[in-house]
């Protein structure tokens, strides 16, 4: 599972943030999830709420070294230490939320520029989590500078345009070109367009190797419409192909993330 959560309300929030925790949700509860579910691994994002403060995120990824990765927020002038430590830590990505922004961070400047730099350079990939129609130029920029790049959430297409929009198009030359990732994930973050037809177009231009599956767990402002099992067996509606589920749920993220490779 490649797109998790875990918080605790007694954590301090930042001030510009579009949700925040309902209840706390700890890695144990997140582990028992996978156990009900056979899923062996799981890969924890840091949430936008919490801003650079990582904490949490390093504390459930030193209680289950073993099981869980991570993905988490930095400041621009996070220095090759600070970055080398996270990936010690467990992380294996750093993370710009850019949804729901006025304006963006200037991804071409020169210290964005930079920081992917020094995270390409720590073995960490650069996660993006913006609307779709803004990633055909956004995209572009960030793997100008070499980083590994995931895409949240099928890339954000915008229902209106779905598979023909700019950005997804640009998402698509991106794992084409094999140095971009695809979550399959957060399907009722779509804007009520189905994900079949966005699944089926990443996966012709990429393939397996170029995807991977998450459950958004536990599912922030939409957790009574949700249900694991239900996630799960979506990806078999989407990849109907056996071989190419079991590469998007083990190969992929074992490779990716640096799991010894569990049963999915």
């Amino acid at each position: 599972d490649c797109h998790a959560h875990t918080m605790l309300r007694h954590a301090p929030l930042v001030s510009s943030r579009h949700s925040e925790p309902k209840r706390d949700v700890t890695p144990e509860e997140f582990l028992g999830v996978l156990d009900a579910h056979g899923v062996s691994h799981g890969v924890l994002i840091q949430p936008s709420f919490y801003g650079t403060d990582n904490s949490l995120l390093l504390d459930a990824l030193a209680r289950h070294p073993d099981r869980l990765r991570g993905t988490a927020i930095v400041s621009t002038d996070a220095s090759e230490g600070d970055l080398a430590a996270l990936f010690a830590g467990g992380v294996r990505g750093i993370r710009l939320n850019w949804f729901r922004r006025d304006g963006l961070p200037d991804a071409a400047s020169r210290e964005y520029q930079a920081l992917f730099a020094r995270a390409r350079d720590a073995g960490l990939h650069v996660e993006i989590y913006l609307e779709g129609a803004k990633l055909a130029d956004v995209l572009p920029t960030i793997r100008r500078s070499g980083a590994m790049v995931v895409v949240d959430h099928f890339g954000s297409p915008e229902a209106e345009t779905g598979v023909g929009g700019a950005g997804f198009r640009t998402v698509l030359d991106a794992i084409a070109a094999g140095d971009t990732w695809v979550k399959l994930s957060a399907p009722y973050r779509l804007g009520g367009a189905p994900a079949a037809p966005y699944a089926a177009a990443l996966l012709a231009a990429g393939g397996p190797q170029r995807l991977l599956w998450g459950s958004d767990w536990p599912w922030v402002s939409f957790e009574d419409s949700q249900s694991y099992a239900r996630l799960l067996d979506a990806l078999a509606e989407w990849v109907p192909d056996a071989a190419a589920r079991e590469a998007i749920f083990v190969r992929t993220p074992a490779a990716l993330f640096g799991f010894e490779e569990g049963r999915r």
